[in-house]
């Protein structure tokens, strides 16, 4: 029996990327799983892949970027499978690489939009239906750019720096209630949002060369670790940035 057995993971951003692993992890440790996207269609994609293995899923559309998006699909999750359990807000975007002077001011916004503001809509839908479960565990995905700075990525590192800090102030507010918040950092990781960084398997060998551990990460990798902050083997842990990064911000 899994650590999710019984248990409805809901994970944003979940047709793609980071947040395709983290649905399937879930899958695998038994949860009911909520794929969460704006995009329906790869959110299928993603539901009948879980259900072709055995598991629970179902695809739910959502905006990130707006309150009655994010309300209707906390209320379709709720309706499929009757409470919430773990959330997993993961929906983000890269938001170009500009010096400050030269950035886009609505790019810079848009950055803002989806990767912060996106994650208090999300977390303002989704501890009320925890609060009638009785708890729950929110895992809002930062990155180490929510530790560190690089660049020419300053919409990026605000917006997760601001990450940080929300995840933080929830935990203060709701763990009283049996609501655990945290925030997972992954480094570098081979996904489409990654993929205008680093374009060629030369450009992942350099930036691997970074890393204590001689590579960066797998989305299976973060996966596992957002699987454990979510489980009760996680249960004394919360307002934590969590830090997946194969020793990069150590240097």
């Amino acid at each position: 029996m899994g650590r999710y057995q019984d248990k409805v993971a809901a994970v944003t951003g979940g047709a793609s990327g980071l947040g395709e692993a983290f649905c399937h992890r879930f899958a695998q440790e038994g949860a009911r799983v909520a794929v969460l996207d704006v995009d329906l269609a790869n959110a299928e994609r993603v539901a009948r892949d879980i259900i072709g293995k055995g598991g629970q899923a179902t695809p739910v559309r959502a905006d990130v970027t707006s309150a009655s998006s994010m309300e209707d699909a906390v209320a379709r999750v709720l309706a499929a499978y009757g409470r919430l359990d773990t959330a997993v807000n993961n929906a983000g975007i890269g938001g170009g690489m500009h010096p400050i002077t030269e950035f886009p001011v609505d790019a810079w916004i848009g950055a803002i939009n989806v990767n912060l503001i996106g994650v208090f809509l999300s977390m303002r839908a989704e501890i009320p239906a925890m609060l009638r479960g009785g708890g729950g565990s929110i895992i809002n995905v930062a990155s180490i750019m929510g530790a560190v700075a690089a660049p020419l990525t300053s919409a990026y590192v605000a917006s997760k720096h601001g990450v940080v800090g929300l995840t933080k102030s929830a935990a203060l507010e709701w763990g009283a209630k049996n609501i655990r918040v945290n925030a997972v950092g992954p480094t570098w990781v081979r996904t489409a949002l990654t993929s205008p960084v680093f374009q060629t398997d030369d450009d992942w060998v350099r930036i691997g060369k970074d890393h204590p551990i001689g590579r960066a990460a797998t989305p299976e990798d973060i996966a596992a670790v957002v699987a454990f902050l979510g489980s009760e083997d996680a249960a004394i842990v919360t307002g934590a940035l969590y830090l997946a990064d194969g020793g990069y911000t150590a240097r």
